[in-house]
């Protein structure tokens, strides 16, 4: 159980942090509210952990050892740590689901950029579908073809972000649209790096990710509609709010560097009571086909991890290790050359 305090403490971060989830989070059942909101401060904590810190590294790896602690269950003394282990211990969270999103975090400390929308997938998996597998487990829904679809609303989520963070994103030296897809429109990636600038093209690979986005959405609702009835209006707010910024991008013509696209409070409350709605009609409309289609293959380890219980001390990837060695070898060298600047007879020898 979640102490009083450390959940004071997640929702402030999420008030703050998360303003959608925020918003979203109010339609919840009060059983799905505490945890839901202690998940996602854990996850806006490894967030920022990496993504404000200059030694990007450096903290991907002490977010590994406090991973670690809390499914110990001897958490650092922290009120989001301490929450989240909560959390691991009441759900019987597979390991497998946060060490995916600690995955996509060391990508982005790797500085990684995708060739495809299939690399683009990946990790969008890791940092987004992978909380969207959380929260099935949460409402202890673990039937493969619903995590399938909140793994789907995960990723259309985060191709949401990516579209209306490409001007952000490129001013911090980041890019993820895909490489290939630049160059069919005729964008040099590392000369766009170089000097950022909006251009039609760019506007046109903004659409086409948000087009991504929205095949996504709609197969996600197939699964929202499987889920508990008192989960659904939260789970439908998300997916409307979410979809809703990327309405705001489109509005904008689709041009990252004319401004942080933005929904307002009103619109947010229109998309809570449009959540109701879709929820009510849920419970007499026949379940649709979609939610039997096939998982992203990219989303394929998170939903076999979520679908069975009992794994969360089961190590499942390779490529997290090797991508923390690689991480470790890297920050070995950092601190080599900082030493050998500090030190110049070291250098010489």
């Amino acid at each position: 159980m979640i102490a009083a305090g450390d959940m004071a403490h997640c929702v402030a971060a999420i008030k703050h942090g998360s303003r959608s989830f925020h918003a979203a989070s109010r339609l919840l059942p009060r059983r799905l509210r505490d945890p839901a909101l202690a998940l996602y401060a854990f996850c806006r904590l490894a967030d920022d952990a990496v993504d404000l810190q200059e030694h990007k590294a450096e903290a991907v790896l002490r977010l590994h050892e406090r991973l670690d602690l809390a499914y110990r269950g001897r958490p650092r003394n922290a009120p989001a740590d301490r929450a989240f282990a909560a959390v691991i211990a009441d759900f019987d969270m597979p390991r497998a689901l946060p060490e995916a999103l600690l995955e996509g975090l060391a990508w982005d400390a790797e500085g990684r950029v995708y060739q495809d929308l299939q690399g683009l997938r990946a990790y969008s998996a890791r940092v987004a579908a992978a909380v969207g597998a959380m929260m099935c487990v949460l409402m202890r829904e673990r039937r493969a073809e619903v995590l399938a679809r909140a793994c789907d609303l995960g990723v259309a989520m985060q191709l949401t972000n990516i579209a209306r963070d490409v001007a952000e994103d490129a001013g911090e030296g980041r890019l993820y649209l895909p490489l290939d897809w630049m160059t069919a429109e005729g964008i040099d990636p590392e000369a766009f790096l170089a000097r950022p600038d909006s251009s039609p093209e760019l506007r046109r690979l903004v659409a086409r990710l948000l087009r991504e986005a929205d095949g996504l959405y709609t197969r996600a609702e197939a699964g929202i509609a499987a889920l508990p009835v008192d989960c659904r209006p939260g789970i439908y707010a998300a997916r409307l709010i979410y979809a809703g910024i990327g309405g705001a991008v489109r509005r904008g013509g689709c041009d990252p560097f004319a401004g942080r696209a933005r929904t307002t409070g009103g619109q947010k409350l229109g998309w809570l009571g449009l959540a109701g709605l879709r929820a009510g009609a849920s419970m007499v409309m026949p379940g649709p086909a979609l939610l039997y289609a096939k998982p992203l293959p990219e989303n394929d380890f998170l939903v076999e991890a979520a679908a069975t219980e009992g794994r969360a001390t089961r190590d499942w990837s390779d490529t997290l290790h090797a991508t923390l060695a690689n991480l470790k070898h890297r920050d070995a060298e950092r601190l080599a050359a900082l030493q050998r600047r500090a030190d110049p007879a070291m250098s010489r020898a």
